[in-house]
């Protein structure tokens, strides 16, 4: 299956924010929490200051792959389920394999990419990505 312009620009985006390692070990505290979290929690969880940790869920967020929601005075993040579960089809399909779930990143777009549900499933992208 050959990956369209569109779908390696939204993937382009993930692999680009995995590749800080302490966003890979961000995401991994929040996966393995299975709930909300807090800054200072996470923080805590990886050994890494406040503002970094801020900075890196901020891009996390940016792609997608974490979800913010407000509690009062306090932001809890949380892992876009969805998403971790396509990630891995993303990659398979950039190699060459059968995905195991279809490969179109629907709830793992950042603020950035919009969504053109076209006859092959792609996403039109807008902008781009800092990470």
């Amino acid at each position: 299956m050959d990956v369209d312009r569109p779908s390696a620009e939204v993937w382009a985006s993930w692999f680009r924010c995995l590749g800080d390692g302490s966003r890979v070990l961000i995401l991994n505290r929040l996966a393995v929490a299975r709930r909300p979290m807090s800054v200072g929690e996470i923080v805590d969880a990886v050994d890494v200051g406040q503002p970094t940790v801020s900075h890196h869920l901020k891009i996390l967020a940016e792609v997608g792959f974490v979800l913010m929601e407000q509690r009062g005075n306090v932001r809890l993040y949380r892992v876009n389920d969805h998403c971790l579960e396509v990630f891995p089809s993303a990659a398979e399909l950039v190699m060459g394999q059968l995905p195991r779930y279809a490969p179109v990143p629907t709830e793992c777009r950042a603020p950035w990419q919009q969504t053109d549900h076209s006859d092959n499933g792609s996403v039109t992208t807008q902008g781009e990505a800092t990470a």
